[in-house]
């Protein structure tokens, strides 16, 4: 019987990695009302079997990509630097001093934080690098929200981002994307970073999708929502008529940088 409940207890950890891709032994321990000490031998006996993968202080599903291969931040920031530029710069005026601004992870929008410095606003991120933008701004207040460290990512992510997003209420949430498809499905190419930008989307009052040409379409597999989930996209002159229309169709204000 014990050995039975040990096995229904792996298979659950196994099901909450596929779900998050990576998950702390404190959130495994508390989503399977199992002790610290027994999820951390669950996660030996499954690492040795080669169906996780430890990580410091929990572990990651065997199935998900290493974030070690990923493209590099900083390569990524600097391929169409100058668009994201323009996308960055239009989309602050959509802010006005005293809002909420939650703002995803990404180059586009680590540089959106860049010209929010000076601003009165307090800003809601699960993104280092916004931190780092705004670290020495005085006039800006700024909540960073908890959650496992994605390292390649330079973000937060996991139950605890989710659930502490959960009880915020924002003006307005700036997301990216890897990608829109002609369908109108806003996607992304890690199944852990989806349920974080949900709860951005839930949390905020109004929603805007910065997304520069490289972006219609883009690269990924799994939907966060569709573009009709977003009042606004920010985008730059390069765009093609073809995304440009179907945008229209979904009834999305189109900005062009």
């Amino acid at each position: 019987m014990v050995r039975g409940m040990k096995a229904i207890r792996q298979g659950q950890i196994q099901a909450m990695l596929a779900r998050h891709e990576i998950c702390t032994v404190a959130e495994l321990a508390r989503g399977l009302g199992a002790s610290p000490s027994t999820i951390r031998r669950d996660l030996a006996d499954l690492a040795v079997r080669g169906e996780v993968v430890r990580e410091r202080g929990g572990a990651r599903s065997a199935d998900s990509t290493d974030a070690d291969e990923a493209t590099p931040f900083v390569e990524v920031a600097e391929h169409n630097r100058l668009a994201k530029e323009a996308i960055a710069r239009r989309a602050v005026s959509m802010v006005a001093d005293g809002d909420v601004v939650i703002i995803d992870i990404g180059t586009t929008t680590r540089l959106l934080a860049r010209h929010l410095r000076g601003r009165a606003v307090t800003v809601v991120t699960t993104s280092l690098t916004v931190l780092d933008e705004l670290r020495p701004d005085p006039a800006t207040e700024v909540i960073l929200v908890g959650g496992v460290l994605r390292r390649a990512y330079h973000s937060l992510v996991g139950v605890i981002a989710e659930d502490v997003l959960s009880k915020l209420s924002a003006d307005l949430a700036f997301l990216g994307t890897s990608g829109v498809n002609a369908r109108g499905q806003v996607l992304d190419t890690s199944l852990v970073e989806v349920p974080v930008k949900r709860a951005m989307l839930r949390a905020a009052g109004r929603h805007v999708l910065l997304a520069d040409h490289d972006k219609f379409p883009g690269a990924g597999a799994l939907e966060v929502t569709g573009v009709e989930g977003f009042d606004a996209v920010v985008t730059d002159h390069r765009t093609g008529q073809e995304a440009l229309e179907m945008l229209a169709d979904r009834q999305v204000e189109v900005v062009v940088a």
